[in-house]
């Protein structure tokens, strides 16, 4: 450390660097030229020792300016310290150790911040003073020093453990293995503090689970068996989130030792404390989620789901309730605007987005309460409703629900509202009860479905009328209940008391989305899309009065929920399709649309759920869509242009770039190609579509710009190839090079739609395609000969783009078939029937036909891929294949061999072959 002796710090340096921090940390300072300074500052190499210095030795300063100079120096070391000179990185390291015994609190954990960044840019192996200054800060009696270096140690476990647990040379153990008993031993210290982070950073290593824990187990655990009812409710919430990790980890730690566990987190579960109950809570998830046995948990079922119910109410303190005014006039603030991700077009069959159901945002007791009731009533299913419906009764109408006989109540049940609490409650003391009882029957919709079935005209006929409850959140929660049973709702739609149900369920919710209150409008508004979802075209003949309350609703809706509007216009375009195209539909639906289409710049964020919106309606309506193509056209080109422009300029486009803006755009064009088919064409010929088109398909830094794009490129190859030529080329090779297979697994939804493309390309251009059909092919086998590692959709793409590929160029493909023969038939029997697989069938005859031969030793597998078909539609195929089935019996395998082949199959597989005459 010698070297670093000669380094002082200048007072004019220090006391400028000092004076500049006092104004940092000053609320009223102008950040940006204090910013300025600072980069002013940091152009001198020593700028890191000032900063350093002043941490640790600035005692005249205040701490808040000691502490500011440490958070600014870990920001620069994340940048500088590999570029500093040894002499200064030394000089930084020997100040922060004697920082960790500080007198003040603060100033110790920035030590302990700094230091772990240090250990994440450089390890331990060069900082042996490191290792020993924690062991003997550890070793002292002396409280500060403890904590200063447990706090340090705490963070190095939790940003980097691996370092700990790996070899350091000149030391004999792993730097886990020495301090691994040091922290065991804290558990047991009568200062809260070392307790907390001791355990904290034991806790950081269940993942990784090195030798030394491993080989500690049983004393780890009665370690956390003495916490497990420590005074400190930080200590408590670590037992539990060490169980948790445990049962998720390695579950057969803990099965010794379940009924204890189990026992425990019942008891905490009810912690007086929100967050140790809530940490308590996700081990019932996680439980079911370890395959253990069920039978552990089932005899605690009748103790568990009173604590989960009670629980679900509503704490006093919830954020929720202060959003319980009627505040529709108030205008979002730009934090209440979640931010919102497009999801890119994606042509296959394994997309779907998973929307979580609930409707609010913040991870409580409450959500985790609901949550774990769910996983429990998928995996212990209508077992759960002898416990459960009596205390959900106590907040219904007597008898509105009986248990069947098989299913007697449990003898005493913990209720919510204590002895003598009456059947039936509407009082305003008891709402948050009531709610959490409607929250219940959600909860359970799904693995409950069996058990509720019977009694579900009356579950949904007492839930209608709680949608005019006067509580906004009884309100809310009503309508995601209902839409929890969106499918029964529906079912029942053909008779006259399921029609007259559906009616009261869709008019309940369109009247809450237009509520005064701005939670309940975005309940009913999500609710309402999952019922549009199940309905589809039932919602036909109610077209009119939806869209009246969804346009009354946009045209009141603040920025937040009219994005929810949107997804409910967009769902409705979806369901129902071209009904929508009727005169007096549009006329309600369109022109409020067009108003804020003309109001909203090409800059403006809120454009983009206006433009996904417009995808549904253009494939919906098709051809009707016409009447408002061209200015929705020529926009979605403006904002392409723009955005490439603000990629390289944006001074010149006169707005930042954000690829979010073309993906948008490229979609909706995608939704015009597919809508309006070969009327886009006059568009497309006016435009500079190609040329941005191609751009966007070799845009290398943004993915799912290429993604969107070519899924374009495919769309338009469908609807006017003849528009793409001039470019071919460049189009299939660009589409040729995503499908190159290391690119693959990382940005599969590319490859997926580059596959796409180039197959629907194959089928209009035919014979251009050849020059790289090759270079194709040579990427499309591996994909198929890894089926089981990849993404489904890109296998079912890879075989349809191959069949595609081999029926426009069979003389060019069929010479290499005995390559893939096997593991493309193999992907092609798992494709379901579609003009796309009759494709793809057509290039498997036309091969066969070219070189027969070359199928000879995957013939078995041929005929599973024919006979996963259930009906070929297109007569002249199935005689095609019925062709290529008789050419091998008859020609190719005389004398006992076809038979050979045949006793190979399974009977399905030969019952199913019987209809091609063989």
């Amino acid at each position: 450390m010698a070297a670093t002796a000669s380094w002082q710090p200048q007072e004019e340096g220090f006391n400028s660097i000092c004076a500049l921090l006092q104004h940092q940390i000053s609320p009223s300072s102008d950040k940006s030229q204090i910013w300025q300074q600072l980069q002013h500052f940091s152009n001198f190499p020593d700028f890191n020792n000032y900063l350093v210095f002043i941490l640790a030795r600035a005692e005249g300063q205040s701490v808040e300016v000691r502490q500011a100079a440490g958070l600014l120096l870990k920001n620069n070391l994340r940048t500088a310290f590999s570029s500093m000179t040894s002499a200064y990185q030394l000089y930084i390291k020997s100040e922060l150790l004697p920082c960790l015994g500080a007198a003040d609190r603060h100033i110790r954990s920035t030590a302990g911040t700094i230091i772990s960044v240090l250990v994440q840019l450089a390890g331990v192996s060069g900082w042996p003073e490191l290792l020993q200054a924690l062991a003997n800060c550890l070793e002292s009696n002396d409280l500060n020093h403890m904590e200063g270096a447990m706090d340090a140690l705490s963070k190095i476990c939790e940003d980097v453990p691996q370092v700990l647990d790996s070899d350091v040379p000149g030391l004999v153990e792993r730097p886990i293995n020495l301090f691994l008993p040091k922290l065991f031993q804290f558990f047991q210290s009568p200062h809260a503090s070392l307790r907390k982070l001791s355990l904290s950073s034991v806790n950081q290593y269940i993942m990784l689970m090195p030798a030394a824990l491993f080989a500690s187990m049983d004393q780890y655990l009665q370690g956390l068996f003495v916490l497990a009812h420590d005074s400190a409710a930080e200590v408590r919430k670590l037992v539990c989130a060490a169980f948790v990790q445990l049962i998720e980890v390695n579950p057969s730690f803990l099965e010794p030792h379940l009924r204890n566990v189990i026992e425990y987190m019942l008891q905490v579960n009810k912690d007086s404390d929100d967050e140790v109950a809530l940490e308590a809570c996700e081990f019932w998830s996680a439980y079911c989620d370890a395959q253990l046995p069920l039978e552990n948990l089932r005899e605690f079922l009748p103790r568990l789901i009173p604590i989960l119910l009670s629980n679900m109410a509503y704490a006093d303190d919830d954020e929720s309730l202060a959003e319980t005014e009627d505040d529709e006039s108030l205008p979002d603030r730009d934090q209440d605007l979640k931010p919102r991700f497009h999801s890119s077009r994606f042509h296959g069959s394994d997309n779907a987005d998973d929307d979580d159901d609930d409707i609010v945002n913040v991870w409580n007791l409450r959500k985790c309460s609901a949550a774990g009731l769910d996983v429990l009533s998928n995996v212990f299913g209508d077992e759960i409703l002898p416990t459960m419906m009596p205390i959900v009764q106590r907040y219904h109408h007597p008898g509105f629900f009986s248990l069947p006989d098989s299913h007697p109540p449990p003898p005493t049940v913990h209720l919510f509202l204590g002895q003598g609490a009456k059947l039936s409650t509407t009082d305003d003391g008891t709402w948050k009860e009531r709610e959490a009882a409607v929250l219940a029957l959600g909860a359970v919709a799904e693995g409950c479905i069996n058990g509720l079935y019977p009694h579900l005209s009356e579950i949904v006929a007492f839930i209608i009328p709680l949608l005019d409850d006067k509580f906004p959140l009884i309100k809310s929660i009503s309508c995601w209940t209902l839409s929890r049973f969106s499918r029964f709702i529906v079912q029942g739609i053909d008779n006259q008391k399921g029609a007259e149900r559906f009616d009261k369920v869709l008019m309940g919710l369109l009247r809450r989305i237009l509520d005064t209150n701005k939670r309940v409008q975005e309940a009913a508004c999500s609710a309402f899309a999952t019922l549009e979802e199940e309905a589809a075209e039932e919602l036909a003949p109610r077209l009119e009065v939806i869209l009246q309350h969804l346009m009354c609703a946009f045209g009141k809706y603040q920025r937040r929920n009219l994005r929810i509007v949107y997804d409910a216009i967009a769902t409705l375009a979806d369901a129902v399709g071209e009904r929508l195209n009727q005169p007096t539909y549009l006329e309600i639906l369109m022109p409020p649309l067009i108003a804020k289409w003309q109001q909203l710049s090409n800059s403006d964020k809120d454009i983009f759920p206006l433009l996904e919106c417009f995808t549904s309606i253009a494939q919906a309506l098709g051809a009707g869509f016409s009447q408002f193509a061209e200015p929705v056209f020529q926009r979605c080109i403006n904002i392409i242009q723009t955005q490439q422009l603000a990629k390289i300029d944006p001074a010149s486009a006169g707005v930042q770039y954000d690829k979010e803006f073309i993906v948008c755009s490229l979609d909706l064009l995608s939704g015009l190609a597919e809508g309006l088919g070969s009327g886009i064409e006059s568009l497309v010929a006016q435009s500079s579509l190609r040329d941005l088109l191609l751009q966007c398909c070799m845009d290398d830094d943004a993915p799912d710009v290429r993604q969107s794009a070519f899924a374009l490129l495919g769309d338009l190859a469908r609807v006017c190839p003849v528009h793409l030529h001039p470019r071919l080329s460049d189009f299939l090779n660009v589409a040729a090079k995503q499908l190159n297979t290391s690119k693959v697994k990382e940005t599969v939804s590319v490859a997926n739609n580059a596959c796409w493309a180039i197959g629907e390309l194959a089928v209009k251009v035919r014979q251009e395609v050849s020059p790289i059909v090759l270079t194709v092919i040579s990427c499309l086998v591996p994909i198929l000969q890894h089926a089981e590692e990849l993404n489904k959709s890109l296998v079912e793409n890879s075989s349809i783009t191959l069949g595609r590929l081999a029926w426009v160029s069979p003389e060019i493909v069929s010479v290499h078939m005995e390559h893939f023969m096997q593991s493309w038939c193999s992907a092609l029997s798992m494709i379901r029937d579609d003009i796309e697989k009759e494709d793809a069938f057509r290039g498997l005859c036309a091969m066969v036909r070219a070189n027969p031969s070359g199928a000879l030793s995957s013939l078995v597998y041929m005929c599973k891929a024919i006979a996963s078909w259930h009906e070929i539609r297109s007569e002249e195929l199935h005689n095609e294949v019925c062709q290529v089935l008789h050419g091998y019996k008859e020609q190719m395998l005389r004398n006992g061999a076809w038979e050979q082949c045949m006793s190979a199959l399974e009977p399905p597989v030969k019952d199913k072959l019987l209809k091609y005459q063989v």
